[in-house]
């Protein structure tokens, strides 16, 4: 597999982004990358690995510039490069830690949209007390959703962890603020009433406190609320984090204490990590592109590389496109 990746994205580009190439060659030995950035910062960073290709360029976009503005103007940044490799054969999937916005408009304008999906959803997997985890659907791509886009990420959301997480009937969820059917806002009320017709197992709706006890493997909603629930997660766990490393240093016996339970606490810092987890494929575009998160160190970009090699392997983007068009039908 042939992947291209921004690697100047992200809060700790290019380093962190190099330090999880590196990490996945070792991974996975029919790997190559081609790196998009500044070459002469990359090369601080890489080891000589004949399986890395560095595509120097000029341009890079900054998490300010305006998504649609920054992807017409900028054509020669590590982004827009790394989408268009893709689209141009020269890569199977592309990977970036970078704007979100500008992300998603480059895989519009330049890989385009799979027929009959009308927006994509940017889509991560999202971990469970459990450790099984889920997918949420959407969590940004389109904040101003209609009830068809939602029935759309619900057959998206079936098909994925069928084929690639390998769960026979997945339960797809609508998260919604009571379980009750004919709860919610209009958007929902009418969404429910399309699940309720699609070829899928939905259960109904889902609240957000039920979430991370594996209410559902699948959880669609409009990329307001899906943003919402995953920066609370996130912020969920890293103050709970916070609190408990404050609270066990705190005093000789809590020290002594947190010695002995360091292994359990590392168990649990491990199924609660979004950085385990990969990035957010984009759903609904003609080929796979991984958003990694903004702040991903080496882990959290080698999660995204798993990811993408999973999506490829996996034919997702066929599957979709397969299943969609029988369902037109």
């Amino acid at each position: 597999m042939k992947l291209a990746i921004d690697a100047m994205g992200g809060d700790h580009a290019p380093k962190a982004v190099i330090q999880g190439v590196e990490k996945a060659l070792l991974e996975y030995k029919d790997l190559e990358v081609i790196l998009y950035g500044d070459e002469k910062e990359i090369n601080k960073t890489l080891k000589e690995n004949n399986r890395v290709t560095v595509h120097h360029t000029d341009e890079v976009i900054s998490s300010d510039d305006s998504p649609v503005r920054a992807v017409r103007r900028k054509k020669n940044s590590s982004m827009v490069r790394a989408v268009q490799a893709v689209k141009d054969k020269e890569a199977d999937a592309c990977i970036s830690a970078g704007n979100t916005g500008a992300y998603m408009t480059a895989g519009l304008l330049v890989v385009g949209r799979i027929k009959g999906i009308e927006r994509p959803a940017l889509s991560p997997m999202l971990p469970t007390l459990g450790g099984e985890g889920f997918l949420l659907l959407d969590v940004g791509a389109n904040m101003d959703a209609k009830p068809a886009h939602l029935a759309q990420y619900a057959t998206m959301g079936s098909i994925y962890m069928q084929k690639v997480r390998g769960i026979e009937e997945p339960r797809i969820g609508l998260l919604n603020v009571g379980s009750e059917a004919g709860k919610g806002n209009d958007l929902t009320k009418q969404v429910y009433a399309q699940l309720q017709a699609l070829p899928v197992n939905f259960i109904g709706n889902v609240e957000a406190r039920d979430l991370l006890s594996g209410a559902a493997d699948v959880v669609i909603c409009d990329g307001f609320s899906g943003n919402l629930v995953l920066k609370s997660i996130e912020g969920t766990a890293m103050s709970m984090f916070a609190l408990l490393k404050a609270e066990l240093t705190s005093s000789l016996k809590n020290k002594l204490a947190a010695g002995v339970l360091k292994p359990s606490f590392k168990q649990i810092k491990q199924k609660l990590d979004y950085s385990e987890y990969g990035g957010a494929g984009l759903f609904g575009l003609r080929a796979p592109v991984i958003k990694a998160h903004g702040s991903s160190d080496a882990q959290g970009i080698f999660s995204a590389i798993r990811q993408a090699r999973t999506m490829h392997d996996e034919n997702v983007v066929a599957l979709i496109t397969k299943e969609i068009k029988s369902n037109e039908e």
